[in-house]
């Protein structure tokens, strides 16, 4: 072999080297993966992703750990990402507020639809209104005869601002003509304490509030599902009621803008995994969520749906932050 075509082919092989991808030298992920959960620890997202992230590392070969960032309304994560390198590293489950709040605000944060990656749908929650299960609201309909009879008066909680519960529960007040006063908390934990406490009369959230009702310490007045939930048969859906909502509020998990391909790949498969894991699909079931699986490309087409729809209901209900 000539020395010349050791020389040629040596300098082949580096320059080989450098055009490969990085994910090509060291795979992807080599250290732990961090997942911002923008609710607070205890409630029904913050066990659904941690049994998510437990399922998702399985498939990694490296820790999904899980970060609480509470607050505004769930898009704490959102800003993270904003700030983060896309890398793959630092994630966020993202709410269905993230698509709905850059319309409420004169200057919005980030841009829905330029600003993240969109990498895999999981699930969409089961809400619905409770009360005390002291309340002299029997039913839906005792509440909403109450806020007619005491415009302004019939407190509710929500996880916030702008959430797909404060924004339903302005819609049921539209449609029924009458006013409610919101009372925006940070999540579950401190929505449930006030209406617990006697400080506010109802409470709209989440299934975080399964568990009371079947103790006895709340009734559940109605699910914004589109079918009643078996778990709890009595409960009218809202189209029962008269109301034309279904609610579910969806979400899936992502990152900041730009990331590789290839990782995107990557943690597409490993969480479309995870999602069927049968630990996973349990804190589901406890929840009373359905999985609603989608890929990167299916996620990020319907983001883009979303992204239409909440900017019309904001407009529609003039809705300000």
């Amino acid at each position: 072999m000539s020395s010349r075509f050791t020389r040629r082919a040596a300098l082949a092989l580096g320059a080989a080297t450098l055009a490969a991808p990085a994910i090509g030298q060291a795979r992807f992920p080599d250290r732990p993966i961090r997942l911002i959960c923008p609710w607070p620890a205890g409630g029904s997202t913050d066990t659904q992703m941690r049994a998510f992230a437990d399922a998702a590392q399985r498939h990694l070969g490296q820790p999904v750990v899980i970060e609480n960032r509470p607050g505004a309304s769930g898009t704490l994560g959102a800003i993270a990402m904003k700030q983060s390198r896309p890398d793959g590293y630092t994630l966020t489950q993202f709410p269905i507020t993230v698509f709905r709040l850059p319309f409420m605000q004169e200057q919005p944060a980030w841009d829905p639809l330029k600003d993240f990656t969109y990498v895999t749908h999981l699930t969409g929650y089961l809400f619905g209104v409770t009360v005390r299960a002291d309340s002299p609201f029997r039913t839906f309909q005792d509440l909403i005869a109450w806020a007619k009879a005491n415009p302004g008066k019939l407190t509710y909680g929500t996880p916030g601002v702008g959430t797909t519960l404060h924004i339903t529960m302005e819609r049921i007040a539209e449609a029924a003509g009458v006013q409610f006063l919101h009372v925006p908390f940070r999540g579950f934990a401190d929505n449930s304490t006030s209406l617990l406490g006697g400080n506010t009369m109802a409470l709209a959230d989440s299934s975080g509030w399964a568990p009371m009702v079947e103790a006895g310490r709340m009734r559940l007045l109605c699910v914004w599902t589109a079918e009643r939930v078996p778990r709890f048969p009595d409960a009218p859906t809202l189209r029962e009621l008269g109301f034309d909502i279904v609610s579910t509020s969806p979400y899936g998990v992502g990152g900041p803008a730009g990331m590789d391909p290839e990782v995107v790949g990557i943690l597409d498969a490993a969480f479309l995994k995870a999602i069927d894991d049968p630990t996973h699909l349990e804190v589901l079931k406890k929840f009373d969520m359905v999985k609603v699986p989608m890929g990167h490309a299916a996620y990020t087409e319907a983001v883009t749906k979303m992204v239409a729809t909440e900017r019309a209901i904001v407009q529609r209900l003039g809705l300000r932050i």
